[in-house]
């Protein structure tokens, strides 16, 4: 990377911006955008060290983080002549036990992301081995220290990081001088990775890593992370104090690492999480409203109690002068929150919309309810979907998935042997459906962890969250007609791991659109999910649109409105329209929930809240009522928020 001096202005500006940021941070738009600078920054390495004759030395991680720095080095070897044969690598780390063709092992991983596909030396490519006996486990670790030593130590090390602040598989407690070793895995890591073993339970306990005190002896060190999920432990990795609690706190001690963050994972370090504490800003409408609802919360006071002496106690006199006096500042504020309440989710017939979330006409709505899986749509938005049928606009609920990889093993024995009981009292040959039975408990008996289901399994997974959707819907007040399963090709891999979006996914939306022709759209704005089908299914929705405004008129007057509420929900300041419960409407949204039987209790992939869905939704949707009667609104039993994603 090239050295650029800068004005003496321009750098004492930036210290301050970043004054409480204790590493050097680089943070570029997105994830792509930042892979590429960090695969050029490797090629380079390997370039420099090919003129001098040298091998370069590298430490590889695995996981989401680093899959765009691979595809990348690919690209490079394949278009541009990229030659790995002076190349060197050592693995961060492997799960102990496990099997290097196992689909988890993170040797399958290197191969299938990077070494297949190179020209690298195999010899030259070391990775921790998990199929070690217990009592060979402390020698080959010493003698991996020994192999890099022998190197002359990691030119360059990339990490990514884990939700506890682990850097390789170094979890809270861990010791800054740690070497290569066996540890014991965090219950959150376990969780985090129960996708990939197809439940937790499947997941590994322990792990050999490299210790913290190898990775600081690297000469340079790049710690990636993308996505809002990684932004709460990355201010506590960058901007907090030095504790074995957050591992990664750890770096802030090197004078060699570079965290490479895309926005998302930056967002909440002070300079942009609340920049008018380390800068002058440019006051819009949006930041004045986080900033004046931030102030509210930390002082603990409703937004109209807010004083000239506040302000300017809490780094907001820069905005007090530009756009005092603070009072009409507090008034403009409280206003726009109230405009964001109303019990017209479809907009109000016969009233004033200027000051109203959504617009008055028409007054009867097309709506369509975009739900990723069988239950967001009741989880996320329960409330507002029964309100916008009693209401009565011409409401339709579109399940984009069949959300069969959720459903246990056992619920599906249980209803084909409901069938074949059925079958019997009806005097029919159950032989047939006794011998499918038959050989999914076979299959069940046997199947490995993540080991795609059976056809058949398949089937009646998706047959059990369809009657579920339908049970749902029906409680809300939906007609059958009203209610679209659309089973996107995309997600029938059969695996966790999906299959790639293609038109069809968006041809197959596109013609329900087109049916419709909605005034509204509703979509699951929670990509928070770590499914990760949240994200694909609100892509897919807004390329249809997008694909339909270049012939269609009827478009230009669909507003979409993002929902959440399964996994988190919209911080105050970006809340457009915030839909009042009653006690009672809080109840029906509960029952609507309840129709999801083989989601309640225990669901396959919880996340990492272990509370049913249910009782999150409710926590959600009060904490958001508790935020609005905290800043001085009315005090309401629960809300459901949403914003307007515009294009």
């Amino acid at each position: 990377m090239q050295n650029v001096t800068l004005p003496i202005t321009t750098r004492l500006n930036l210290l301050e911006e970043t004054r409480f940021e204790k590493l050097p941070v680089t943070v570029y738009r997105n994830k792509q955008v930042a892979s590429v600078q960090v695969a050029e920054r490797i090629a380079n390495l390997i370039k420099s060290k090919q003129q001098q004759g040298e091998k370069a030395v590298l430490g590889l991680a695995t996981g989401a983080t680093p899959v765009g720095v691979y595809e990348e080095l690919v690209r490079m070897h394949r278009e541009e002549g990229l030659s790995f044969r002076n190349v060197v690598t050592f693995n961060l780390d492997e799960y102990y036990p496990m099997q290097p063709t196992s689909p988890q092992s993170y040797v399958t991983f290197m191969n299938e992301n990077l070494f297949d596909h190179i020209d690298i030396e195999r010899q030259n490519v070391h990775i921790p081995d998990g199929t070690l006996a217990p009592d060979e486990v402390a020698a080959f670790c010493v003698n991996y220290e020994r192999q890099i030593e022998e190197h002359g130590g990691l030119d360059l090390q990339i990490l990514g990081i884990g939700r506890t602040g682990h850097v390789g598989f170094n979890e809270p407690g861990s010791a800054p001088n740690s070497g290569t070793r066996l540890v014991t895995l965090d219950d959150l890591t376990r969780r985090d990775a129960s996708r990939d073993f197809g439940g937790k339970e499947n997941v590994p306990t322990k792990a050999i890593t490299m210790g913290i005190g190898t990775i600081f002896k690297a000469h340079e060190i790049v710690l990636m992370a993308w996505s809002g999920n990684k932004a709460p432990i990355i201010k506590k990795a960058v901007e907090g104090e030095v504790s074995s609690e957050v591992p990664a706190t750890y770096l802030q001690l090197a004078d060699n690492v570079d965290f490479v963050l895309d926005e998302a994972a930056a967002a909440e370090l002070t300079r942009f999480d609340t920049p008018w504490l380390v800068k002058d800003c440019e006051w819009d409408e949006q930041l004045i409203k986080k900033a004046v609802i931030w102030l509210s919360n930390t002082l603990g006071k409703p937004i109209l109690k807010l004083t000239e002496d506040d302000y300017n106690s809490n780094g907001m006199a820069q905005l007090a002068t530009e756009r005092g006096p603070v009072y009409n500042i507090n008034i403009h504020i409280f206003n726009k929150l109230q405009h964001t309440i109303t019990g017209w989710p479809g907009g109000k017939p016969g009233a004033d919309d200027s000051q109203r979330p959504e617009r008055a006409l028409p007054e009867k709505k097309n709506v369509i309810i975009f739900s990723p899986h069988p239950d967001d749509d009741v989880i996320s938005m329960g409330g507002t979907f029964i309100r916008l049928i009693d209401q009565g606009h011409n409401v339709h609920v579109a399940y984009q998935t069949s959300g069969n990889t959720a459903v246990w093993d056992d619920d599906v024995l249980r209803y084909v042997e409901f069938a074949i009981d059925f079958d019997r009292s009806l005097g029919k040959d159950t032989s047939q459906l006794q011998g499918v039975y038959d050989g999914m408990r076979q299959f069940i008996q046997h199947k490995q962890p993540n080991q795609p289901d059976s056809q058949e399994i398949r089937n009646v997974k998706s047959f059990i969250r369809k009657s579920e959707a339908i049970a749902g819907a029906r409680y809300a007040g939906l007609s059958d007609d009203h209610i679209h399963f659309q089973a996107l090709p995309f997600y029938e891999s059969g695996r966790t791991a999906k299959l790639s979006v293609t038109d069809k996914d968006i041809e197959l939306t596109m013609d329900l659109l087109q049916q419709v022709k909605p005034q509204q759209v509703f979509v699951a704005g929670d990509f928070a999910d770590p499914n990760g089908t949240h994200i694909v299914c609100f892509n897919i929705v807004i390329e249809a649109l997008r694909r339909l405004r270049q012939t269609e008129a009827w478009v230009e007057e669909c507003w979409v409105w993002m929902y959440r509420g399964a996994w988190h929900e919209f911080k105050p300041y970006e809340i457009e329209m915030a839909v009042p419960l009653s006690p009672q409407e809080v109840l029906r949204k509960r029952n609507a929930i309840f129709k999801h039987q083989s989601q309640k209790d225990t669901p396959v992939f919880p996340g990492d809240d272990a509370r049913e869905f249910w009782v999150r939704a409710e926590h959600r949707n009060h904490e958001t009522a508790q935020q609005y009667d905290r800043l001085g609104m009315a005090n309401y039993e629960a809300m459901e928020a949403f914003v307007r994603y515009k294009f």
